[in-house]
């Protein structure tokens, strides 16, 4: 089996999981996750039901544990609290969506097995940076038992399984959705949504320079101008002579709005084209030479992108090898490779468990999105040559190293598939919104007074 997945195919609106589900998802350990949170506090102390849904009881607690995680997410965003008679009466609402849908899955014969329930809780772990005994405690101090919260996780990844089963096939993204999205983004002139990435030398001016000095720096600036100009590498002269805190990374400033970058830097090089370098730029600072990296349209696909080459020993666990015990194997592998005692590549021809095997584990050059999240997010933070602790995914339990790194332009054709994800996510989100508004009018919801 390839673990390679095409983008998510749904974002689920209401905060809910999208795309693969909660396996895919790099949840955080805090009240924005959909996990049972104790009652609120002063809530009455004997319940009642607030709505039926097809006979199916939503009880006062329910919704005022919903209430107050509501609460919460918005208190950690710092955005403004609603009427709290308006809130409860949107989280109501969610809450009888959520419930005419399991209906509905369970109806269909959608079943989610424990192992899809231990995979989602183990990488909920592992984004927090504890184990699940340690993941389990934390929630029990909050109130949250190890039952409830699988409980929890469970009805997410059902959800999210019957939105895919239901919506996906509704959804067809053509050629010429994506012309009339790409004429529409190029015609495009908010500044706020164009993006540019700098480089820069800098020969900083001390304060209180003389005239002398400042005309010798602006001679040492001119003549490292001279260089760039006569073909030598932009970012590995900034490494050496710039004197801005950025040198170390070749004097990239990053891909950001003009709005962020000093106005004589966006005037300097509004007319140059991706690849050009400035005249000399005078500031407060000093002197700047600016090289124009790439030139962006947050509406339209990335035109570069880093690409990663990675290998990979893989062990899928079994009646005969568990988890740990596939683990234990993938560490002592890598203890090996590091000790220089065995070779990655053979390691990977003996014992990987994927069709990459034959090739010592070669994953070959991949653009982000291409694995998995789980494995791209741990292969991202990997240097080139250094192979990583095993990480757990949905294809079993995988040791990585990554080889090397390079970036490069995207070709047409990718772009356009770049599009064609972006408008099946905007289309699901669409597609779900009509689906759910559809399985609401079927349903039969009798609404019971709100406690005041």
């Amino acid at each position: 089996m390839n673990f390679r997945f095409l983008p998510p195919t749904l974002a689920l609106a209401l905060g809910l999981l999208a795309g693969l589900g909660a396996q895919a998802q790099g949840l955080q350990l805090q009240a924005s996750q959909n996990l049972a949170l104790p009652i609120v506090e002063g809530t009455r102390q004997a319940d009642f039901v607030v709505a039926l849904v097809n006979s199916e009881p939503i009880t006062n607690s329910e919704l005022q544990t919903e209430v107050k995680r509501a609460l919460q997410q918005l208190s950690q965003q710092r955005r403004p609290l609603p009427d709290k008679n308006e809130l409860t009466r949107q989280v109501l609402e969610r809450l009888i969506g959520d419930r005419i849908q399991l209906q509905l899955a369970n109806q269909s014969g959608i079943r989610i097995d424990d192992a899809a329930v231990d995979l989602a809780e183990l990488n909920i772990a592992r984004q927090n940076q504890l184990g699940v005994a340690e993941l389990r405690r934390q929630l029990l101090a909050d109130g949250v038992s190890a039952s409830q919260f699988r409980a929890q996780l469970r009805e997410q990844l059902t959800l999210t399984r019957l939105r895919e089963r239901e919506l996906d096939p509704r959804v067809r993204v053509t050629e010429l959705d994506i012309d009339q999205y790409l004429r529409e983004a190029q015609s495009n002139s908010d500044p706020a949504t164009r993006q540019i990435s700098l480089a820069q030398i800098l020969v900083a001016v001390p304060d209180g320079a003389s005239d002398a000095q400042v005309a010798t720096l602006q001679a040492r600036a001119e003549a490292l101008l001279s260089r760039v100009r006569a073909g030598e590498d932009f970012n590995n002269l900034a490494r050496a002579a710039s004197d801005a805190p950025d040198r170390s990374n070749g004097g990239q400033l990053g891909l950001r709005t003009a709005d962020r970058y000093p106005t004589l830097f966006v005037d300097a090089t509004r007319a140059l084209a991706v690849g050009e370098v400035s005249a000399l730029v005078r500031s407060g600072a000093g002197f700047h030479l600016l090289k124009v990296m790439e030139r962006q349209d947050a509406n339209l696909p990335p035109t570069a992108v880093t690409q990663t080459r990675s290998r990979h020993i893989l062990l899928r666990p079994s009646a005969q090898l568990s988890e740990a015990a596939a683990r234990d194997r993938l560490l002592a592998y890598r203890a090996q490779i590091q000790a220089g005692q065995a070779d990655f590549a053979a390691l990977a021809r003996q014992h990987s468990q994927d069709g990459s095997a034959a090739q010592g584990g070669d994953l070959g050059w991949t653009s982000p999105g291409m694995f998995v999240p789980e494995f791209e997010q741990l292969m991202n933070r990997l240097a080139p040559g250094q192979v990583g602790e095993p990480l757990v995914s949905r294809f079993g339990v995988h040791l990585i190293e990554v080889l090397e790194r390079r970036r490069v332009e995207t070709s047409q054709r990718e772009q356009r598939e770049a599009v064609r994800g972006l408008l099946r996510e905007k289309k699901l989100d669409e597609a779900y919104l009509l689906w759910a508004q559809d399985q609401r009018s079927r349903a039969y919801v009798e609404l019971r007074e709100l406690a005041p």
